[in-house]
């Protein structure tokens, strides 16, 4: 049986009488078409049955369609932290309505994430989201520099120039954290710790310090802080670290689920009963920590929403507007079953 060839933006071109950047104007409506030669085009393409590509319209557009997401983290928190594939489903949802793509690069070294921003500003995207933000935080420069478009995802309202002048769409963790603490001050709670996420983000910085403040608020001592890395192994290896003090927490605040899980394993395989002897609670509401024995409390971030929102001020940036600063307000605790007052 003979195959047919799937026509061409070049076919269509041919078929009307015009050239293919025409051909690309006429679909994305970016410059004027007169509407004679339009609806010769779209004549000529229902003919051939060909449909406008990204190809087609970055003839015409000089974009390329895609949005790129570059993470440096190691691979395992990629694979299991919740965070990251909800939000990561918001931009696709988004970028979906507009016939783009996210190109995401999983690195693991400052050289790398360089590079992969510098191959993206060189006509491989359109723009980027900027995740994990640091302190000092060396890409909102780089971005600048090599004048790609950007868009910063970060877990405060930024102040004057603090991202680089970048639109930056921020969450205020602070308020999930403090009612963690509340809720387990109010349970009796007197010796609750803290597994915090790697201090040089900004996220981690603010969950921590918010910890402190909120224990001293309830006149209880903060101090009892363990570093994680966001990953399983870093939170049991924190907990058994808090586990095996002389006076033990009977409550502890994780940064993520991820860690929150490893460490309620670690409490089962050691025989403590939660939430009878240890409280705990964790941060990003993944599918897994609602069916948990017991179910954990958690933090829902939002992260869908966004990763929506994300995507839609970096577009109205690529269409020349100044979105600044733009809340993404829906970061809410989740109460379950992990909280619950301490043995007496």
């Amino acid at each position: 049986m003979t195959q047919h060839r799937k026509a061409t933006i070049g076919d269509v071109a041919e078929r009307a009488g015009v050239t293919k950047a025409t051909v690309s104007l006429a679909y994305s409506g970016k410059r004027p078409v007169s509407e004679e030669t339009r609806q010769r085009i779209f004549a000529a393409a229902e003919e051939l049955q060909w449909t406008a590509s990204h190809r087609a319209r970055a003839l015409a557009t000089s974009r390329t369609g895609a949005i790129g997401l570059v993470v440096a983290r190691d691979p395992e928190v990629l694979a299991t932290d919740a965070f990251f594939s909800k939000f990561i489903s918001g931009c696709e949802r988004v970028l979906a309505e507009h016939d783009m793509g996210l190109m995401l690069h999983a690195v693991t070294t400052r050289v790398a994430e360089q590079g992969v921003y510098e191959r993206l500003a060189a006509g491989r995207a359109d723009g980027a989201i900027l995740l994990d933000v640091r302190q000092e935080d060396p890409r909102f420069a780089l971005v600048r520099r090599l004048g790609l478009p950007a868009v910063v995802l970060s877990a405060e309202e930024p102040t004057d120039g603090e991202t680089g002048g970048l639109p930056t769409v921020y969450s205020d963790d602070s308020p999930a954290i403090a009612e963690i603490v509340r809720l387990m001050a109010e349970a009796g709670h007197t010796r609750i710790a803290h597994v915090a996420g790697p201090s040089p983000y900004i996220h981690a910085r603010i969950r921590r310090e918010t910890f402190t403040a909120a224990m001293a608020e309830h006149g209880l001592d903060g101090s009892l802080v363990v570093e994680g890395a966001f990953t399983a192994a870093s939170g049991r290896d924190a907990t058994a670290q808090l586990l095996d003090l002389a006076e033990p927490p009977t409550a502890i605040v994780y940064a993520n689920d991820t860690m929150a899980i490893s460490g309620l394993s670690l409490a089962h395989s050691r025989g403590i009963r939660v939430p009878e002897e240890l409280s705990i609670s964790g941060y990003d509401d993944s599918e897994l920590s609602a069916h948990l024995s017991p179910a954990l409390t958690t933090v829902s971030t939002g992260a869908v929403q966004r990763g929506e929102i994300a995507v839609r001020t970096l577009l109205a940036a690529l269409d020349g507007e100044e979105p600044g600063a733009v809340l993404a307000d829906h970061t809410v605790v989740v109460p379950r079953g992990s909280i619950a007052a301490p043995r007496r």
